[in-house]
Parts: structure tokens; sequence; C-alpha cells
């Protein structure tokens, strides 16, 4: 299918302070958070007890099926809390640094022959994200494509070619490594700019598209849906270019990249920031000297589709310091009898919702079949493409009376359910 007409698209505005100085830092904050991708919490066995040292880079726990599939520290520290759900399911592993700690080296010799094993015990596969339905793949999957995200139209997110500066030969190397876990193609998504690529890299499977600065052209699920539409039997795997430039890097050295580049954005601050951090990254350690006084909320994500946490998300490049949100004014009694429904309100169609959903497909359709519960009409429309954060800004044009999100994810978790019994 062709790549979505550049023009599509919106350009939601979101205030924020301008940075101080060009200079991009290094921090480290002081505590990190380790708690896994979105989606259901992972059953987990622990590999070390509160109170331990650990490297970073090593494996703090592995999957309860899969002892292969690890989480991993994010910087050297000592465990200071393990905390468990029933059954196992993991909520956080906190550490506190440990200054001049050490790293842990992973054995990298032989990995370019099929990089899938030390993906999954360096801590990378939770990077991969999957449709349909979302979550990391499963271990063995071969999708049928790989969309790589250089781009991100995200109000207010870092450029991903920013995180490429001076690690395009470790780029290239996770492109490679890449295409071995795919027989099909590995699209790569950037925006206007030098190209990325290496003609001929992994015999032609690598291939490059091109998208435009408008929202939501920058998301992986209207990328997925325009480039290589996900089915259920032929899943599509998408991840961030400076992930995969983490896996061209640790192939090389064994090592696992130590930071990520993160913009720390929004209207609640004295000035925005631009910094290389570790991921699980404490957000009040990174924004606390440059908040404004007073109540805001700490957002993992954008300010769109970001969720409100104490670490960095695990696929997270954004933290956005928002305005508390003031509960609803107090509505007459006999108004909201009057005004009460059990139904959502009518969505009106309009040439801004068409463009919230990228002029890729009939927003009015789709929003049709997912409030009547139309399973079969949203998956020929597209449905199995796209995660919620796809439909964030049409429900943010909406004022969120829809719940297209919600509405997604209920109706991937029927389809899912019904496709495993």
């Amino acid at each position: 299918m062709p790549n979505l007409a550049s023009s599509a698209g919106l350009m939601p505005r979101f205030s924020s302070p301008p940075r101080s100085g060009s200079e991009v830092p290094e921090e480290i904050t002081e505590e990190a958070g380790v708690t896994g991708p979105e989606g259901p919490a992972l059953r987990i066995v622990p590999l070390v007890e509160e109170g331990a040292v650990v490297a970073q880079g090593a494996p703090l726990a592995h999957l309860r099926d899969q002892e292969g599939l690890c989480l991993v520290a994010p910087m050297a520290g000592r465990v200071a809390r393990l905390r468990l759900l029933p059954g196992r399911r993991l909520s956080e592993i906190v550490l506190f640094r440990e200054p001049g700690g050490d790293r842990h080296r992973h054995e990298a010799k032989g990995a370019e022959a099929d990089p899938r094993g030390l993906m999954q015990h360096a801590g990378l596969w939770p990077l991969l994200r999957r449709r349909p339905f979302g979550g990391m793949p499963p271990p063995g999957e071969r999708p049928a494509a790989i969309v790589v995200m250089a781009a991100d139209s995200r109000p207010l997110a870092p450029d991903p070619r920013s995180a490429l500066e001076g690690r395009e030969e470790a780029f290239g190397r996770g492109l490679a490594a890449l295409a071995g876990l795919t027989d099909g193609p590995v699209h790569v998504v950037a925006g206007a700019g030098p190209a990325l690529l290496e003609p001929g890299l992994a015999g032609g499977r690598v291939q490059a598209a091109r998208c435009g600065t408008r929202h939501p052209q920058g998301l992986a699920g209207w990328q997925v849906h325009g480039l290589a539409p996900a089915r259920i039997e032929a899943p599509v795997w998408d991840i961030h270019a400076e992930d995969v430039a983490t896996l061209g890097a640790l192939l090389e050295t064994g090592l696992v990249p130590e930071t990520r580049l993160v913009h720390v954005a929004g209207p609640e601050l004295r000035e925005s920031r631009l910094l290389y951090t570790q991921p699980g990254a404490d957000l009040r350690g990174l924004t606390h000297r440059i908040a404004l006084p007073g109540g805001h909320a700490l957002l993992s994500g954008s300010p769109l589709c970001g969720r409100p946490a104490h670490w960095l998300g695990a696929r997270d490049r954004q933290v956005s310091v928002m305005p508390r949100e003031a509960g609803p004014a107090p509505v007459h009694w006999l108004r909201a009898a009057l005004t009460r429904s059990a139904t959502p309100p009518p969505v009106i169609p309009t040439a801004a919702l068409d463009q919230a959903f990228a002029g890729a497909l009939p927003a009015a359709a789709l929003i049709r079949a997912l409030t009547a519960g139309d399973e079969d009409t949203a998956i020929g429309l597209g449905l199995l493409s796209l995660l919620e954060e796809d439909l964030a800004l049409a429900d943010y044009i909406l004022g969120g009376t829809a719940r297209l999100r919600a509405l997604l994810r209920a109706m991937l978790d029927r389809i899912e359910t019904e496709r495993a019994a």
C-alpha cells in the first residue's frame, strides 16, 4: 500500500517553555524502576533479592514460562524494593543507584546469525511491540514485517534522528539483525532529511518509507496500516529507531547502552530539557528542579496519551508535566437526570476527525463499528493494526466523550479471547 499523504493529519499544540542552552546532558536519576511493557502485568521469577547489588544490564528476573526472556537492570544499583502482584505478576523492581558500579557483558559472539536469544536475555525484547493486540511478541514468533520508527509526530516528542547522530553504524547493524527475525520487509519510516539506510541492506529487504510532520503520521499504527497491515495470521512488529541502534551496539560490544534520548516538557515547567537518561528513570528526579510550584501531573509519554507514572515507561521517550485536572463542576440533580444517558453522545463526522485518523480510513465508519461492537467491519477497516495511542488524537478532538481508546482496547481483547478459545 502507498505511504500516507504528507499533508494528512493535524498539528496539535501544547505549550512548553524553551530549552536553556544547546547541550544535551546525561542525567542518571538516583532511583529507577523496572515495570515491564504496557499490557497485562508479566508473570516473573525474580533472579535477585532485595538488598542485592547488581550491574547495569544484568538480569533481574525472567518470565515464568520463558526462562530466556529477561528484564535487566537499567543502571548499576542496589535492589531497594521488589514488589509483586498476586500470581507473581510484576509490579515494580526499584533500584538505588550505585555510583561507579559495574556493567554486565552479554555473550554476543555469533548473535548476528540469530539475535533473538541475545535480545531476550539482554532485556531488549520488551522494546518490540506486536500488532494485533499490543504487548511484546511471543519469543518464537516470526512477523510478516517489522516497522522501524525514525519519526515521531507526537506533541513535544524528541526527533528520533537526533538519537541516531553518531550511531549510524550501530543502526545499520541493528537493522540487519532485525531482518533476520522476519521473512518479510523491514520498513524504516522517517521524515525529511538525509537517507538513513545503506543501499541493498539485508538483500534489499530493508526499505525506506517517508512520512509527514503532522500527527498522527509519526505513530507506528498508522504506518503499519499503510505499509504492512497486521492480520491475526500475519502479525507485524514495530520498534523505535534508537532501540535498533541499541541492538546494534549490543551486538558489537555485548553491553546494553546505558541511556536513551528523552524530552522533558510541558506547561508546568520553568524550562524544557532534552537529555540522555536511563530507562525507568525517576520522573520526579528529572523534573524537581525545573517544575513550577504547585500541583501538577507527571506523565510518562506525550500530553495526548501519556500515563501518570513514577518511572519512565519501557518504550517512552517523553516526560510531560501537565496541569493537574480540576474535578468536574457540580451539576444540579435535575439537570443530571435530564441529560444522563446510558449510551455515549453521538459523534459528528468532521474534516478534523478524518485528519485525526491520518486520512487513512473513514473515521465515522470505524467509530460506528467500535461503538456498535461490530468486529467484522472494524477488522475490515484496519482495526488490527491500531492500538490505543493511535486513537488518542481523535479522543482529544472529541473532548474524551467518545472514549475511543477504551472501546478499541475492549474490542481487541474480545477478539483475542475469542481467537484463543
